[in-house]
């Protein structure tokens, strides 16, 4: 093959349509590593353009070549920020992972978009490459944690780049109940909101609970505190009430009277979809009972929200969130979110108040109450 420029042109592709047509397989690699040299000697060097034609001459060279040599480019160009972006996609797609993992796990070419729709749809293996890269965002989290098994899913929580989203933490404490190695891993991120951790708690074996306790041993007040109070409320409970919502509503006023339930919090809840944290934090917030509190959002106007948001201080933007959430739940629908919004501006702090204190009143008189 003639001797390649330091700044390749569209030529370079005809000359290397000789090695691909009538060069033996080992022509071909030698050739490979050629490119690749020159490539990485000069790369700072080079613009989109240079790049792009380089781009051409390597998805060129890998067709028909062996597993080895594809390998070997791989991890050559997997550490390297203007690697060219089609090969390192290509590579990222390969089915076989002595292939695609080195790019999957450090080719800064691949966004967010290529991470997800990868992980959608290849081996666990290729999902574990991906797990271990140095930063990884919520959206590309979430599917590890959806698909992965438990090595991808322990390999992902262990990673400290790692972050998850609200819905992603969920999936986590879900995989988590019943196997004390995934909740240890996920009990010791320092990033774990706080109460996903006390959920976690609620679930956990002594095993874990004493693990985590050794590990934070700041937290171990409040982690004895929250299993007493869910053990009591467990005990206490209607039988009506899941275990599940009676954890939710345990932690929940554990957030409360530790002053950390805030709007945010409220949210947050009601974005996730999550009835029984959201109705508890209401209830904690308006200072009334929680069943008095699930009464009045289930009920099939929006009035006893906005009563019950009006007086735990909570803004349209996140009363809005909590009606989505009874409209995705229950199937409530809302005639006009306009006129809601316009009611809940008007309404006064002292008017909620006293329709609030008619509330307790009926339920007070109600057969049963108490």
């Amino acid at each position: 093959m003639a001797s390649i420029s330091a700044a390749p042109t569209a030529s370079l592709l005809d000359e290397l349509q000789t090695v691909l047509v009538h060069g033996t397989i080992a022509r071909r690699v030698e050739t490979l590593r050629r490119v690749t040299d020159l490539f990485l000697n000069n790369t700072v060097d080079y613009s989109d353009e240079q790049i792009a034609i380089f781009d051409d001459v390597f998805n060129c060279l890998i067709r028909h070549i062996e597993t080895s040599a594809k390998a070997l480019l791989a991890r050559r160009l997997a550490p390297v920020a203007k690697a060219p972006p089609q090969i390192i996609h290509a590579l990222a797609f390969d089915d076989l992972i002595e292939v695609a993992a080195p790019v999957l796990s450090l080719s800064e070419r691949l966004g967010d978009d290529a991470l997800v729709e990868n992980a959608r749809s290849k081996s666990q293996a290729h999902l574990l490459a991906i797990s271990t890269r140095k930063t990884l965002s919520g959206a590309v989290t979430d599917i590890l944690v959806e698909r992965g098994n438990d090595e991808v899913v322990k390999s992902t929580v262990n990673n400290p780049g790692a972050q998850f989203s609200e819905q992603g933490f969920t999936r986590l404490i879900a995989r988590a109940e019943g196997d004390d190695d995934i909740a240890t891993c996920v009990g010791m991120r320092p990033s774990i909101p706080r109460h996903h951790y006390l959920k976690l708690i609620a679930k956990a074996s002594a095993a874990v609970r004493e693990r985590l306790a050794a590990a934070n041993p700041h937290r171990t007040d409040e982690v004895s505190a929250v299993v007493s109070e869910v053990a009591r409320r467990a005990r206490s409970a209607p039988a009506a009430i899941s275990q599940e919502t009676t954890i939710a509503h345990g932690l929940v006023r554990s957030l409360y009277e530790d002053g950390r339930l805030d709007e945010n919090e409220v949210a947050s809840f009601a974005e996730a979809g999550k009835f029984d944290e959201t109705n508890a934090a209401i209830a904690c917030l308006a200072n009334v009972s929680v069943a008095a509190a699930e009464k009045m959002m289930i009920e099939s106007q929006t009035e006893g929200v906005l009563i019950l948001a009006k007086v735990g201080g909570l803004s349209w933007s996140t009363v809005k969130t909590i009606i989505n959430m009874r409209k995705n739940l229950a199937k409530i629908e809302v005639t006009d979110i306009d006129v809601a919004e316009q009611t809940y501006e008007r309404l006064r702090p002292s008017t909620a108040q006293q329709v609030l204190r008619f509330h307790r009143m009926q339920q007070a008189a109600a057969p049963g109450a108490g």
